[in-house]
């Protein structure tokens, strides 16, 4: 007879009011995979572009799932069983994990739910240092902002570019962070400032005395100024916010420095990057135990915070969609299971 728990699924896109907390059937740890009894999950922009069914992109590009579907990627909870050839873990361990991004990028990779099965390869330990509410908004927002500054960590096809992604060093550099008070904009300002760069941060005034809190040594407020028009000999923008006229970042750039895109399309600036001999780049994040273990560190000893913006009850899932998309949000949007 299969188990059962609670979960909030997708059964056709559309706005948050789709989403619907009901039974679904408990997953079962395979080989290689660990079975998580999830404490908290967190929103990320992907669960919200799956709920609606990427209609930004072309419709070659559009996912053709099979319904009922759990949305969600970053979790964390207690071991509750593992599964073949599986070391390193035991019941009862707290851990932390983005599951299988982007292998489920198109059909959910099932965090929104009591329990979650997750490949060995992509679970950590829990920083003790933190609670599971934070430990559930690190993953994909720390792990972009690792992969983009730090260490890649794989080998895989870049989607967005013909080339590896390289982080360049920071020490000493000048970096401007467009989306700061976001999920991978705090948490990018951080890791830049870890690696010993002057940081510039980007974002409404009310995340001003947040982000100077946590290491930032200039702030614009883009309501109120047009970050493009005050910032210069910046050596690297990161913008997390994408969309249109990403092209403006490259007027505050030195000669010879580098655009980080973490959404990308859309930008049409390569011909004036390129006579001005800076480097674009993006990167697509990857699940990654090892790095979430080292980057772990930073959270254990309070070098880097998780900031949470608000939570809500994973029955109330649809509510934590609906404040996402009203923006502004500051941190991450997490879901407690109780």
């Amino acid at each position: 007879m299969t188990e059962m728990m609670k979960a909030v699924r997708l059964h056709d896109f559309g706005g948050p009011e789709v989403l619907r907390y009901e039974d679904a059937p408990r997953p079962i740890a395979a080989s290689g995979e660990v079975l998580v009894r999830v404490h908290a999950a967190s929103l990320n922009p992907p669960d919200l572009y799956l709920r609606d069914g990427y209609r930004a992109l072309p419709p070659e590009w559009q996912p053709d799932p099979v319904f009922p579907l759990i949305l969600g990627t970053d979790v964390s909870g207690v071991v509750a069983a593992i599964g073949e050839d599986v070391s390193g873990f035991s019941v009862g361990d707290d851990v932390y994990a983005m599951v299988r991004f982007p292998e489920d990028l198109m059909k959910g990779s099932g965090a929104y739910a009591e329990y979650v099965r997750v490949p060995v390869s992509e679970l950590a330990l829990k920083p003790a240092g933190i609670d599971h509410v934070q430990a559930a908004g690190a993953p994909m927002s720390l792990l972009t902002a690792w992969q983009f500054l730090v260490d890649v960590g794989h080998d895989a096809a870049n989607p967005f570019q013909s080339f590896r992604h390289a982080p360049i060093a920071l020490e000493g550099k000048t970096v401007l962070v467009n989306g700061a008070g976001g999920g991978v904009g705090h948490l990018t300002v951080q890791v830049a400032r870890w690696k010993g760069a002057r940081v510039i941060a980007v974002a409404s005034g009310k995340h001003e005395a947040l982000l100077r809190e946590l290491g930032a040594d200039q702030f614009i407020d883009y309501t109120k100024t047009a970050a493009e028009t005050v910032a210069e000999d910046v050596d690297l923008v990161v913008d997390a916010v994408g969309g249109a006229n990403m092209e403006r970042w490259l007027a505050v750039l030195k000669q010879g420095g580098a655009l980080y895109l973490v959404n990308p399309l859309g930008f049409s600036g390569h011909d004036e990057a390129a006579r001005r001999q800076i480097t674009v780049s993006s990167t697509q994040v990857r699940s990654s135990g090892a790095q979430l273990a080292e980057a772990g560190r930073l959270l254990d000893n309070g070098t880097i915070r998780v900031i949470v913006d608000s939570t809500y009850p994973l029955a109330d899932a649809s509510a934590a969609h609906e404040r996402a998309s009203r923006g502004n949000v500051q941190g991450k949007i997490v879901l407690v299971v109780t």
